[in-house]
């Protein structure tokens, strides 16, 4: 079969608190991806509806969408795997498309997590971890990360200042997004001092600024067989490689030391199938729920080597006028982290980084970009690899 590839991009804005229904907040990301595709429900042939369960009170929303968006009688099915389900539903429809099953289907994430109270939505995070034997002992997500930080720390001496560039770089990036949630200056002596709240303790070594906020959000990417991608779009943007990985629910099966062997697996499945090599990539966006995810992130995609990534960050390789432009679109430390919808929103990034539609944050000239999204803490690993 041809290639596949991406006709279409959206997104809503990443918000608090939407005002509307989850099916208004798809619509949202599906009208700007349909308008980006200039095509109509008409060419789409099948959908992928994607978000974390138990945050929403509908069940098997897919349904309701395909009735709200007008993609009926065409067949829509429902992915989930934690933070990373946009990403594994763009796997998912590749597989469709280079299948001949379908030409042209869209993917759509979403998520509206201030349908429930922050503590609730802390207790839905818990419950990704194994419910019989780690998340009745009530850790949570900033207690399973701070322990990855940790144990950076004592490995390779990276500090809690290093952590804070990382952030200072994403908030240098969020103030010129638009669809952010958190637009505002990050400065690095905000960790310095006690009294402010960047600096107050979530779990230590993580402070309020190490950590992404919850948020409300829909994205869209749609994919079509290389003769649509052609009839469709002038510029589509083609899948080179895809690659995923799972690991042990629960940590005492994981080796901290080694970062997350899931983006350590997906990544060398995504560069095979690619073709390339780490060096390769122009721009990337990375999972950055907490500020040591991206750190590990630069790691374990081969950016630098295991103990360098704070390397990379002193030296602001990973700004955009870097070496390897790493999230110049705030990430979701700026953006928020609608767990349905950020593996879209990420790809977003790079199709229109490919495109040279990026704005105010466009890489100069990149020819080849890469997605990091993880799903829980390292249960699920997505690579996805996008070239001109």
């Amino acid at each position: 079969m041809g290639k596949v590839g991406i006709i279409g991009v959206g997104q809503s804005a990443f918000v608090r608190q939407y005002p509307g229904s989850i099916r208004e907040l798809a619509f949202e990301g599906f009208k700007a991806g349909m308008k980006d595709a200039q095509i109509t429900v008409k060419d789409v042939d099948a959908s992928v509806i994607c978000s974390a369960p138990e945050y929403d009170k509908q069940r098997s929303p897919a349904g309701v969408f395909a009735e709200y968006l007008g993609l009926n009688p065409q067949p829509t099915c429902y992915v989930e795997s934690l933070c990373s389900s946009s990403s594994m539903g763009l796997r998912l429809a590749y597989s469709l498309v280079k299948s001949g099953l379908h030409d042209v289907v869209a993917i759509i994430g979403f998520q509206k997590m201030s349908e429930i109270s922050s503590s609730e939505s802390q207790e839905r995070m818990g419950r990704g971890a194994d419910i019989q034997w780690e998340s009745p002992f009530g850790t949570m997500m900033p207690a399973y990360y701070a322990m990855y930080a940790r144990a950076h720390m004592v490995q390779y001496g990276t500090t809690p200042d290093d952590l804070a560039l990382i952030r200072v770089k994403s908030a240098t990036y969020g103030q010129l997004n638009e669809m952010a949630v958190y637009r505002k200056a990050v400065t690095f002596d905000m960790f310095a001092d006690p009294k402010d709240r960047m600096a107050a303790p979530v779990a230590s070594p993580l402070r309020v600024g190490d950590c992404c906020a919850n948020a409300d959000g829909s994205s869209c990417i749609i994919v079509a067989c290389e003769e649509k991608a052609r009839k469709f779009s002038k510029k589509p943007v083609w899948i080179l490689g895809l690659g995923a990985a799972t690991t042990s629910v629960n940590l005492a099966g994981r080796d901290l030391f080694t970062g997350l062997t899931v983006a350590q697996e997906a990544s060398r499945q995504a560069y095979r199938m690619a073709g390339i090599s780490p060096k390769e990539i122009d721009v990337a966006e990375v999972h950055d729920c907490f500020t040591i995810a991206e750190m590990m992130a630069y790691e374990n995609l081969g950016f630098a080597k295991p103990g360098e990534g704070k390397d990379l960050i002193r030296s602001k390789a990973t700004y955009k006028d870097g070496d390897i432009p790493v999230n110049v679109d705030g990430g979701l430390l700026s953006k928020g982290h609608p767990i349905g919808a950020t593996g879209g929103s990420q790809i977003r990034t790079i199709v229109l980084q490919l495109r040279n539609e990026a704005g105010a944050i466009q890489v100069k000239d990149p020819e080849i970009g890469l997605v990091h999204n993880i799903g829980g803490v390292g249960l699920y690993g997505n690579v996805t690899i996008l070239g001109r």
